[in-house]
């Protein structure tokens, strides 16, 4: 689905795959030479071209890609659809010192993006600017101050803030939507419709009481250091923050969004409405079978356990806690609710 968040992509996996690649004996530009051979024959200038600088440059570049991440090795792995978003811009693009923090976090989706005007970005409200937040969305993903493709990352907002939030595509009863919408509107509108008066803000972390690992990733002086990144270029960054809680998001797409939880430690709406010591503890994320009662990705059984990332509650920055709001909802209520939070 475009612009929904990865479930099942596992960045950190993909980047250890690529340097265990480069650490291979075989990486060698006779090895690799002799294998594309079966695919395609190189002309002579593009042999030498492979064997004296693309395979040596990119061994290297991957070996050096290694050294920059080996900082990941001390730190909870992020899984499937998560990822430390700021820790490498702060080491490896920012040059600031290695500290201890973990932002390990899930994706967030894109779509939809001209509803969320005016709403602070990311999941510790770090950003206010759309723009700017697409254009460092690509320097952390590798562009540099010369490389920046601006009119291209233009296009790239212009297109998530068209495109709509995918329509649920189970069947709703109409009839206990219906009740659930009431519900809604007394119990989590303020926070999490268009228009609520908190929807789009800050919410600090006391109140909302969710793992705080990510929050104090982010520093001030990553804020500050970042703001002056583009100082003397066209672009230039002058809105990133330092904040003291987390966004409360709108809910548009919301059925596609598990697990839930800035840290994506809740697997289900389900479960996101009972007390935090009635959540799972232990689950398998990154499966892509549905559940349309629990509203999420099934995350249990053999075959959750055989393709899943074992998701443990009790590691640093994994915590479930928080979030309380609707737990004291009657049985029947909450039911009415999740049927309602079917249709955003």
């Amino acid at each position: 689905m475009a612009a929904a968040p990865a479930n099942k992509f596992d960045s950190q996996g993909y980047l250890r795959f690529l340097s265990a690649s480069a650490g291979d004996p075989r990486f060698t530009a006779d090895y690799i030479l002799d294998e594309i051979k079966y695919s395609y024959r190189l002309s002579w200038l593009e042999n030498l071209l492979y064997r004296y600088v693309l395979i040596p440059q990119t061994k290297k570049a991957l070996l050096q890609q290694k050294e920059d991440y080996s900082w990941t090795d001390s730190r909870p792995n992020w899984g499937p659809g998560r990822i430390d978003p700021f820790n490498p811009v702060k080491f490896n693009t920012l040059k600031l010192p290695k500290d201890n923090t973990i932002g390990n976090s899930d994706m967030m989706p894109l779509w939809n993006q001209k509803m969320h005007k005016g709403f602070a970005l990311h999941w510790d409200g770090l950003e206010t600017s759309l723009t700017e937040t697409v254009q460092t969305g690509a320097i952390g993903d590798g562009a540099t101050k010369k490389s920046l493709p601006v009119a291209d990352l233009q296009r790239v907002e212009d297109f998530i803030q068209e495109l709509p939030p995918p329509k649920y595509p189970f069947a709703i009863d109409e009839q206990v939507a219906a009740k659930g919408s009431q519900i809604f509107a007394n119990t989590c509108a303020s926070c999490h419709a268009f228009g609520g008066v908190r929807t789009g803000t800050v919410i600090s972390v006391q109140e909302v009481g969710t793992d705080r690992h990510r929050l104090d990733m982010w520093t001030q002086e990553a804020a500050d250091t970042y703001n002056h990144f583009g100082d003397g270029y066209p672009w230039d960054f002058k809105n990133l923050r330092k904040t003291n809680g987390y966004v409360s998001v709108s809910l548009d797409g919301l059925w596609l969004r598990a697990p839930y939880l800035h840290n994506g430690s809740v697997p289900s709406l389900q479960d996101l409405l009972e007390k935090p010591e009635n959540r799972p503890q232990v689950f398998y994320r990154g499966y892509d079978v549905y559940d349309p009662k629990k509203v999420g990705f099934i995350t249990e059984g053999d075959e959750a356990k055989a393709v899943g990332f074992k998701y443990d509650t009790t590691v640093t920055a994994n915590s479930n806690q928080g979030h309380v709001y609707g737990t004291d909802l009657s049985g029947e209520d909450k039911k009415a609710l999740i049927e309602y939070l079917k249709t955003m």
